[in-house]
């Protein structure tokens, strides 16, 4: 079953100058102070025009499109768009930045040690609290970074299974194992959304019920300009972008499909990312969600130093809050990199009330962080990207915290270094479930860093025969014109360059240990 946006939970259209106040002029008499506001004049003079003149422009693209629903939705999505620039605006104006000052390791209530949940829940209530919930997957990102066509959740990771694949069989076995009907819900982005459609047909005869919504489609903006640079609504090249995962939730409602789930019976739902094989349904975390009462609850781990760019919780002003590296004034941003004061990162899991979501959109409180992404397209224009982060709701939630759970909940593909690790011998599968192997004596992940040879999927899969084994690996880099061949043995640190021009080939059965290899090492078949 596919759901496509049908009605929005709401729509806004507010005016420029009302939200574009900035403070009145004083009648002090110093020149630089006069200079200062008439600096401020001028800026909220040139960011008035700019929100006049984008909704200008997105109402010249509404009227370009014909009556009927398409129009309606266009409309509304192009409203959400404007309210959120316009937000932009008036933060850009007011020059409104995070108080580093206020800034707080979060509370010991804040986050909670996986360690101290109830483990020991009797079968009975397991089932009754997964008969409340829903599985949402954010599919929205594309697989180009690793030299792949389509959706990112179509690369095949693991014995010939693609994300997508391993998803469908922990939810299906989840359903088999505890006789419950967990319906797996993906939001995809326009990027996405077709080969998704086609892709998922082959599940039609798998005992599951698999929905899908789009995200927001929104126009990237001039950086000098300030106005879209897409110029009608069926302009399908690169001047629309998916605004981020902030807008999970309105997408969701507009859909119809929150209404739905509700009406269902369920309460809860489990939002991670696609890429990510560790974030599966934990019922121990789900009977933590069920018996605390609270509306949000964010899986956060602890940080290591490949980590050090992560989100992170903090407390703000009293209040549990989810600070990105992006909110970080360029004058902290070492500091925020620090894992003795930050010593835990947002994993993307995400466990979150229906029910609160229906009455924070209905009080239309969402107001979560704006990201600017500026972006050069292939002309040479910088162009900028609103986005936002649905963890940053956290904020707005009743009885929000985190709990600090295993390493083993954030195993996500963002390189072929990931790939590396998840396609060894140091996982096992079992039931579309990867947990690392107990024959590891350290249940850590050795440091991988595969250079530009190996970058896409392609030119990775054509180097290695066979996966390695690792199982006692605790580094490795490759860099430069490197294969393997078939059962290589990798143990403690190894470090192979081939430099410009050489070529290396690791024989088949070769053991590395300890080991640098570099110079040109060829082995011909004969």
């Amino acid at each position: 079953m596919s759901l496509k946006p049908l009605n929005a939970p709401r729509s806004v259209a507010a005016s420029s100058e009302s939200m574009l106040d900035l403070p009145a002029a004083s009648n002090a008499t110093s020149v630089l102070h006069d200079r200062s506001f008439s600096i401020m004049d001028f800026q909220g003079t040139t960011l008035g025009n700019a929100a006049k003149g984008m909704r200008n422009e997105l109402n010249r693209m509404i009227d370009g499109v014909p009556e009927g629903p398409d129009r309606e939705h266009f409309a509304r999505e192009m409203d959400s768009f404007f309210a959120l620039f316009t937000r932009y605006l008036t933060e850009k104006a007011k020059g409104q930045k995070i108080n580093w000052a206020k800034i707080r390791s979060p509370k010991e209530e804040q986050i909670i040690p996986y360690k101290d949940l109830t483990t020991n829940v009797p079968l009975p209530t397991t089932a009754a609290n997964l008969k409340k919930l829903a599985v949402l997957k954010l599919n929205g990102g594309l697989g180009t970074t690793m030299g792949c066509v389509g959706p990112k959740s179509a690369i095949e990771v693991r014995d010939g299974m693609t994300f997508l694949d391993l998803t469908v069989r922990q939810v299906e076995y989840l359903n088999s194992t505890h006789g419950v009907d967990v319906p797996l819900i993906l939001m995809n982005s326009f990027n996405t959304d077709s080969d998704t459609t086609n892709i998922i047909q082959k599940y039609s005869n798998h005992a599951l019920q698999i929905l899908t919504f789009n995200q927001s489609r929104h126009p990237r903006v001039g950086k000098e300009s300030l106005l879209p640079v897409a110029k009608s609504y069926d302009d399908n090249g690169p001047n629309w972008y998916p605004p981020g995962h902030g807008d999970i939730f309105e997408s969701l409602a507009s859909s119809g499909l929150l209404e739905q789930l509700i009406a269902d019976g369920k309460e809860y739902i489990f939002i991670s990312n696609v890429d990510n094989l560790g974030a599966t349904v934990d019922t121990t975390i789900l009977e933590h969600v069920a018996t605390s009462g609270a509306e949000f609850i964010m899986e956060v781990t602890d940080k290591t130093k490949a980590d050090i760019k992560g989100g992170t919780l903090i407390d703000y002003d009293g209040q549990v809050r989810l600070l990105e590296i992006a909110q970080v004034p360029s004058e902290f941003v070492e500091e925020f990199k620090s894992i003795k004061k930050f010593k835990i990162f947002n994993t993307n899991n995400l466990w979150v009330s229906l029910k609160a979501i229906k009455r924070l959109l209905a009080e239309s409180a969402f107001s979560m962080e704006i990201i600017e992404n500026i972006k050069t397209t292939d002309g040479g224009e910088k162009v900028i990207q609103l986005e936002t982060a649905v963890g940053a709701a956290i904020k707005h939630f009743q009885g929000a915290h985190g709990v600090n759970v295993p390493r083993s909940r954030f195993l996500p593909v963002k390189s072929t270094s990931d790939l590396f690790l998840l396609t060894s011998d140091l996982y096992a599968l079992h039931h579309g479930v990867l947990s690392m192997n107990p024959k590891r004596i350290f249940q850590n992940a050795p440091i991988v860093k595969l250079g530009d040879h190996f970058k896409k999927v392609g030119h990775y899969l054509s180097r290695f025969k066979s996966p390695p084994h690792i199982l006692e690996l605790d580094h490795l880099t490759v860099t430069g014109d490197v294969t393997f061949g078939a059962d290589v043995v990798l143990r403690g640190t190894v470090i192979i360059v081939a430099n410009h021009g050489s070529r290396i080939d690791i024989p088949s059965g070769a053991i590395l240990d300890d080991k640098v290899v570099s110079g040109n090492l060829r082995i011909l078949d004969h």
